[in-house]
């Protein structure tokens, strides 16, 4: 079986440099800057195929639209949309406008501790996999410029490298701003059920893959179990265990597809009893031993 496709800095390089350096891009062994991200060069970076990111990616639309698969689960990206992308996610892009365009920034972790510090801005802390937002025409202005500043720097003859690390810093941290805005606004609009809901998933994206049990999640809420699954239930029409059990699937999916890991492997680290429960599990809940799930990945 394949291994899911990874994308090196060297092999950005590559591609762009091979493009003739459309795409108006600077990448070091830590860092890669592209101003304007054409969809040509989407279509080389990912075709169809699913992508297995090594490094975090935050992409700024420009222009056009896409519909990517980000960790399996379908978004929809638009001109004035800021993603973030966080490491070891997997993106499928299933289709994209032909004027589809943008700019962006992707480091290594080495990078990013250096950028950022002791202090790491929250949206880039590790609880969240991957998020997107709207931006005004104003916030999307001063990203470019800064940007702009950041891409300017680099690519001077006597370019400074702490200047470099404060503007991205700087980058960082604005969009760090900017999204704590985004989720104060859309948590005021929510109930307090909903708001509870909408901690339960984000706890459920962190753990499941290790705490299967509804207690777990209900202790970090401060909750009881049973009111919690009412509350899930009322405001999803699901219930809590089949969110985490969702995820659990999706994650071992995940494992089994685009690893090498054996079975007993993924079974260990997700914290399952045996091999033999995990598998009588993922079939209950896909139709197919983990084994026939592996092995179904085209060729």
């Amino acid at each position: 079986m394949s291994k899911l496709q990874q994308i090196s800095f060297n092999q950005l390089k590559q591609l762009f440099d091979y493009n003739n350096g459309i795409g108006n891009y600077d990448i070091t062994q830590n860092l890669f800057l592209v101003r304007n991200a054409h969809v040509n060069i989407l279509t080389e970076l990912f075709g169809k195929e699913a992508i297995l990111l090594s490094e975090m990616r935050i992409l700024i639309l420009r222009k056009g639209w896409t519909r990517p698969i980000v960790n399996l689960q379908p978004q929809y990206y638009e001109a004035g949309d800021l993603v973030f992308l966080g490491r070891d996610g997997i993106i499928q892009i299933e289709n994209f406008s032909d004027d589809l365009d943008g700019f962006g920034i992707s480091m290594t972790d080495n990078l990013f501790h250096l950028v950022v510090g002791n202090l790491i801005p929250k949206a880039f802390d590790g609880h969240l996999r991957n998020f997107h937002f709207h931006l005004s025409p104003t916030d999307m202005d001063f990203l470019d410029r800064l940007h702009q500043l950041i891409f300017e720097n680099c690519q001077g003859e006597d370019s400074s490298t702490q200047a470099s690390l404060h503007l991205t810093s700087s980058f960082l941290w604005y969009i760090d701003h900017l999204w704590g805005n985004h989720e104060a606004t859309e948590r005021q609009s929510f109930s307090r059920e909903q708001r509870l809901f909408h901690d339960f998933i984000q706890l459920v994206n962190q753990h499941a893959p290790q705490q299967h049990n509804i207690d777990f999640y209900a202790e970090h809420l401060f909750l009881s179990p049973r009111y919690m699954s009412t509350i899930v239930k009322k405001v999803s029409g699901r219930a809590a265990k089949e969110w985490i059990d969702e995820a659990i699937v999706a994650r071992i999916k995940v494992e089994l597809r685009h690893t090498d890991k054996q079975v007993t492997q993924i079974c260990d680290e997700m914290n399952f009893p045996n091999a033999s429960f995990f598998s009588k599990y993922f079939k209950r809940l896909t139709g197919m031993t983990p084994m026939e799930y592996k092995m179904s990945k085209p060729r």
